[in-house]
């Protein structure tokens, strides 16, 4: 009798810690990006404001940092929701920053979500897990992730696909479907807006930070700086497209960067000047 319950004991004890590690899978904290396993989707509106061009360029600099060069990324443009107004063209940049690392959403959503549900499904099929910055809106991530689901019903994405959002007008500017959609089956989390500063994600929104130029030494980010500053000031406000005042007063606006911070553990740097001391050389 007492060898029946000492191994009753040790099954219910198994099933206790395969539940808990289970839970901790699907409640995934900060900083819980495993490089060596995971694949990292990024993905830009860019409609109507011209912030995602300095994200894009803020994305480029942290993977040019030894400790996150070996990510496993991937890109994707035009990842809009419902919201009005015009496209920003950020396909120059997309192709400088990432080469062919990226897929434009913008011009063909659907043949976007096969392609990107194939780069997934590598890593899903070697037990990593999905992590999206939804730079933009989650429309793209709802219809991938029904993608996913309808090739690979026997997994359970809410454990296996983390979705990170910052912005509150970016949820109001998804599609009510998408969004529940989204919530129900994802690991879904909801950080602080990385527009402002000090409130336990980087704010990333200066109008005054105008000297990236003297912290840069890559002459690759140069470039891709740049660009995304040129094409931000092009199109910023014009033809009825949003008008980000951080940007036309000179500043830099990369507040979508801040869902790549909490996913990589980088929650702890505060502002604009703080990512260049760190990330700049």
């Amino acid at each position: 009798m007492k060898s029946k319950t000492l191994i009753f004991s040790t099954l219910i004890m198994l099933m206790m810690s395969f539940t808990s590690q289970t839970e901790d899978k699907a409640d995934a904290q900060a900083g819980d990006f495993n490089i060596e396993e995971d694949l990292l989707l990024v993905q830009f509106d860019c409609k109507t404001d011209v912030d995602d061009l300095h994200t894009i360029a803020g994305f480029a600099t942290l993977l040019s940092d030894a400790d996150f060069s070996e990510i496993k990324y991937h890109a994707v443009a035009g990842a809009y929701g419902i919201q009005e107004g015009l496209y920003v063209p950020p396909n120059d940049l997309f192709q400088l920053a990432f080469g062919s690392n990226w897929t434009d959403a913008h011009n063909n959503t659907k043949a976007a979500v096969e392609k990107v549900k194939e780069i997934a499904k590598t890593t899903l099929k070697a037990e990593g897990n999905i992590w999206i910055a939804d730079a933009g809106q989650s429309d793209f991530s709802a219809e991938l992730i029904k993608a996913i689901q309808k090739e690979f019903p026997e997994i359970t994405t809410k454990q296996r696909i983390h979705l990170v959002q910052h912005s509150n007008w970016n949820e109001e500017s998804t599609s009510p479907e998408s969004l529940k959609f989204v919530k129900k089956h994802t690991n879904y989390h909801k950080i602080p807006d990385g527009n402002e500063v000090g409130n336990g994600t980087p704010g990333f929104r200066d109008p005054d930070y105008i000297q990236w130029k003297a912290k840069i030494n890559n002459p690759e980010l140069i470039e891709i700086w740049q660009l995304a500053t040129d094409l931000a000031n092009k199109y910023n406000g014009k033809d009825g497209r949003y008008n980000n005042e951080a940007i036309s007063a000179g500043g830099l606006d990369f507040s979508d960067l801040a869902e790549v911070c909490w996913i990589l553990g980088l929650e702890d740097i505060r502002d604009t000047p703080h990512f260049f001391n760190l990330y700049s050389n």
